[in-house]
């Protein structure tokens, strides 16, 4: 009985104490939410009532001119039996899929390379890899554009000049080679970041594991699997959803190296839906309401993304 009542009035102390500190800190509280206000107000403002505006416009018919007329979901059906809507969609899924896979597992092995063989070349390799990364889409598309171009591009002027002219095409006039084009062009402009960011992960791994792994036996290649990837599994994380959000709203890459073409085989959700509110598919009479419908589905793609980074991380820290 007296430990029973001993714990129970430590118990009410504990909660006391816990009371006590709450009052204590509640002005250092109040000041915090005070710090922030003007940031949650911006927010608010410039994000999160035009995220509300566009998913109610997706509901309704609207040229930009006049009210928007409500149509409840017309245009998420008229989305479902839209082929170039129907491609869009595809299309963005594929290059989602297809970059997230390769700019997270080659960054992941150049990092491992510029840390441990290429050391001594670190700073140099490092500042080589990250220069791409600086350039903005724009000036990006812009370059590769003119290196691709099937008559003056250094890509098949190579190629001929190496004597596989047979190899020579137009890359970004092809069906079949557009999307791959953007891709390749994609993997280059983000690959430093990347790299920066599993390098400053590999430095929060305790180097004593490598040692007792070495001590012990094991390769390069076990030490990567064993050691570096489960290392790295809260890093590889957040690479993963950052790659997946650039791929489900990927626009001024795709727009300025094609346009979505040609005849949409390079087609995104994000040049479908500014091509029909802004560019000549809309033609006289600007089509917010479905484009606004289209931005619906590419910000579901993108919470999904955060979503599943959220249970990735949660599940690395278990």
């Amino acid at each position: 009985m007296a430990e029973r009542a001993r714990a129970s009035t430590s118990g009410a102390l504990a909660v006391r104490d816990r009371r006590g500190a709450a009052r204590l800190h509640r002005p250092e509280r109040v000041a915090g939410f005070v710090f922030i206000a003007p940031a949650v107000l911006l927010f608010l403002v410039f994000v999160g009532y035009p995220i509300l505006r566009t998913v109610y416009l997706g509901f309704t018919t609207w040229s930009g001119f006049g009210d928007p007329q409500w149509a409840a979901l017309a245009n998420y059906r008229r989305m479902v039996a839209d082929p170039v809507a129907r491609a869009a969609f595809v299309h963005t899924l594929a290059f989602a899929a297809v970059t997230t896979v390769l700019q997270t597992a080659l960054p992941l092995v150049v990092a491992v390379l510029v840390n441990s063989t290429w050391r001594r070349f670190g700073v140099l390799a490092r500042t080589l890899l990250f220069v791409p990364g600086i350039v903005s889409m724009v000036v990006t598309g812009v370059m590769w554009r003119l290196v691709l171009d099937p008559n003056l591009g250094l890509l098949n002027r190579g190629l001929r000049a190496v004597g596989a002219e047979s190899l020579a095409t137009s890359w970004l006039g092809e069906s079949a080679t557009a999307l791959p084009a953007i891709v390749v062009v994609s993997l280059w402009q983000s690959l430093g970041l990347t790299v920066l960011i599993f390098f400053a992960g590999l430095q929060g791994i305790d180097p004593t594991l490598y040692e007792a792994a070495e001590t012990d036996g094991a390769g390069p290649v076990q030490q990567f699997v064993h050691i570096t990837v489960p290392g790295l599994r809260i890093v590889t994380g957040i690479v993963v959803s950052l790659n997946l959000i650039s791929g489900f709203k990927v626009f001024d890459l795709i727009y300025v190296m094609t346009q979505g073409g040609p005849n949409h085989a390079s087609e995104s959700l994000g040049t479908r839906l500014y091509s029909l509110a802004f560019g000549s598919t809309s033609g006289s009479v600007p089509q917010f309401g479905y484009a606004s419908s289209l931005s619906v589905v590419v910000l579901l793609l993108c919470t999904f993304a955060v979503v599943l980074q959220t249970w990735l991380t949660r599940r690395s820290t278990r």
